[in-house]
């Protein structure tokens, strides 16, 4: 389909579009907090303090939707940082979870703002206030409107670590006609493996243009990893709120709805088996700690949150079984140091899965359950090198987690031949890095 007739049926479509959102984006907004903050950033207006910062110093513009994009765009800047110390540079994310955490690391050659609204002429504004040397994308948000803009300015836009799933390319697929013209835009994409390489040329995207860098998200070595201040913080919590000095904890990390109940029942069969044994919850979305708090409480546990009106410092309730609920944004890698066990979230109830490797990284043992959708590739590498463990359902959690529980060492092993397994990705981020300043150099050229 030519690409005018693209352009003209998505801005037709996209006030109706965002119209339609709008009710659950201000909903999550409330929930989440921090809706108001900056909101104008939104609408392509700039603060005069904010401008300042990079104004023409033709800042490399990356782009992250919400917190786990966050955490790899953190990588490449890292990166960045390393190869072409002060160059300037801008980070827009979507959410305000992505926006809290890409703030706190926010300097003088780095500044972070809210994503504009990828409507023409808040596009424009924004590209005309920031006038980027590049934009970079990270892992797979295309916005037309914006993509299109710079490269009618000749600023060349890049997606870096594009990740795409099975049910992604199956997505996209259905509708190629309308995706490719806009993908074919794209001066340049790096993927994190040689099928991402296919599926991504399948789409419109000239294969020419495709490097395979491994992946900046499995790369240990820049890892945006947790301060020794904040696990400290961490276990200084555990001790306050009842958890034992002698304890083996299980991690649940990223759960989704139904996974919190989960795990509190199995924790609940092993204990006696295992004395110590207690369980860490660290919800996929935050702003659900009181929602689990009060299903735990109507299964018989004494839930903690560690923000919020159950955030007691006290020792358990007699009789009732204490469960720990960590809902807070950007401390599941300080959380990873402190499990013995860890249970990756959405991949029992849901649909894709999320993150199995940096528990690994951090040399903790993994159990997943069978809907890892969205990381096939990384499962399947890992199961063929026994670095990770995949149960076929529900039932055969508990005995995963017991047989782990009595052989510790046998855990070990296994992180460790995980983390061997993911050593091709390391120095991702630096690849991905020198390949941004190639092409931004290019469009520093006059």
């Amino acid at each position: 389909m030519p690409r005018f007739f693209v352009y003209a049926l998505y801005n037709l479509l996209l006030p109706f579009l965002l119209l339609l959102g709008l009710p659950s984006f201000l909903r999550k907004g409330i929930r989440r907090g921090g809706l108001a903050r900056n909101f104008a950033q939104r609408l392509g207006f700039l603060s005069a303090d904010t401008l300042a910062k990079f104004q023409g110093r033709r800042p490399i513009w990356i782009h992250a939707v919400s917190v786990g994009e966050v955490f790899i765009a953190l990588k490449l800047i890292d990166a960045l940082r390393a190869a072409a110390p002060g160059r300037a540079i801008v980070l827009s994310t979507t959410t305000t979870t992505g926006w809290r955490v890409a703030a706190e690391k926010e300097s003088a050659d780095l500044t972070v703002i809210h994503n504009p609204v990828d409507l023409p002429l808040t596009a424009w504004r924004t590209v005309r206030l920031l006038d980027p040397c590049s934009l970079v994308l990270v892992e797979g948000e295309i916005w037309p409107n914006l993509v299109g803009l710079l490269k009618h300015r000749g600023v060349p836009v890049l997606l870096a670590n594009a990740r795409l799933s099975p049910r992604s390319e199956r997505r996209y697929g259905k509708v190629r006609n309308l995706v490719a013209p806009v993908f074919s835009l794209l001066d340049g994409v790096t993927v994190p493996f040689d099928e991402d390489a296919t599926r991504w040329s399948a789409l419109g995207i000239n294969p020419a243009r495709i490097e395979v860098t491994g992946s900046v998200k499995f790369d240990n070595a820049t890892p945006a990893a947790a301060s020794e201040a904040l696990r400290d913080e961490l276990a200084a919590w555990l001790t306050a709120t009842g958890m034992p000095a002698e304890r083996r904890i299980l991690l649940g990390g990223s759960t989704h709805d139904g996974e919190e109940r989960l795990l509190a029942a199995a924790a609940r069969e092993l204990r006696p088996e295992f004395p110590g044994l207690e369980l860490v919850l660290v919800p996929r979305h935050a702003e659900r700690g009181a929602e689990i708090a009060a299903q735990l409480r109507e299964d018989g546990f004494d839930p903690v949150l560690r923000v919020g009106p159950d955030r007691v410092e006290s020792s358990t309730q007699q009789g009732q079984t204490r469960v720990w609920i960590a809902n807070t944004t950007g401390e599941l890698r300080a959380w990873f140091h402190h499990a013995e066990l860890v249970v990756i979230g959405k991949s029992f109830h849901g649909i894709g899965g999320q993150n199995p490797v940096e528990p690994i990284l951090a040399g903790r043992p993994v159990v997943v359950g069978p809907h890892m959708e969205n990381f096939a590739e990384v499962v399947a590498e890992l199961r063929s090198r026994g670095g990770l463990r995949q149960v076929e359902d529900e039932a055969a959690l508990i005995p995963a987690l017991r047989e782990l529980l009595r052989d510790p060492a046998s855990g070990i092993a296994m992180a460790e031949r995980g983390a061997a397994a993911m050593a091709k990705h390391a120095g991702a981020a630096a690849r991905n890095a020198e390949w941004i300043l190639e092409r931004a150099r290019l469009s520093d050229s006059p």
